[in-house]
């Protein structure tokens, strides 16, 4: 498996891309093998001319040495369906550091439950594949609400701030469930805030009413 997302294809495989800022096809530089959000495989790199972003559809050797990342399931359903037509008004990712796994899988059950759709990432210990088309996971990109669980150990986790800081820069709405004293940071001050630790259904019942406003 190639764990380097700069690793390029072979120099004797060149792969021509259409560059619309160039309008012209040209021969794309730093190739790398990747995947659509519905799983397509597809091949990104760079206009030698200009340096923008170029794309190209289609399977090359590369993806070849490369495992497919497995598409992420939101309430037991792939992460694509919910640009279907009579998707959910929303959605949410619960956002967790691994120390504080049993009470995001405990909270994502909980939300699920009461029907809303939910993603937690079994597994946080892996990082997210750079091998996505647009660099970021389908389950940020789908869904419209997160619950960052509020600990130390988040506050520790740059996986953690990095898919808050997502959200933020997009605007989509963050809500934090705290469930360890510790210091807000300045990006998440103002982003409504239930104490789980004080009194676990009266936080949880708040926070399912912030969801469905």
């Amino acid at each position: 498996m190639v764990s380097d997302i700069e690793d390029s294809l072979p120099d004797e495989e060149p792969i021509e891309a259409y560059c619309v800022i160039c309008r012209m096809k040209v021969e794309m530089e730093h190739p790398v093998p990747v995947w659509t959000r519905r799983g397509a495989p597809g091949t990104r790199g760079e206009c030698p001319i200009c340096g923008t972003t170029i794309f190209r559809m289609g399977r090359t050797d590369a993806h070849l040495r490369l495992v497919k990342p497995e598409q992420q399931r939101v309430a037991g359903k792939t992460s694509a369906a919910l640009g279907r037509p009579g998707k959910p008004r929303f959605a949410v990712y619960v956002n967790y550091s691994q120390p504080d796994a049993g009470f995001a899988s405990h909270l994502a059950e909980g939300l699920i439950r009461v029907g809303v759709p939910t993603w937690a990432d079994p597994d946080v210990t892996l990082e997210d594949s750079p091998h996505w088309a647009s660099g970021v996971p389908p389950a940020l990109l789908d869904c419209s609400h997160m619950v960052v669980i509020l600990s130390p150990s988040a506050l520790e986790a740059e996986r953690v701030e990095r898919g808050w800081r997502f959200f933020r820069q997009h605007r989509k709405p963050v809500l934090l469930a705290q469930i360890q004293p510790c210091d807000i940071p300045d990006g998440l001050r103002r982003q409504p805030r239930f104490d789980f630790a004080a009194n676990y259904k009266a936080a949880f019942r708040e926070l399912v009413q912030a969801l469905a406003m």
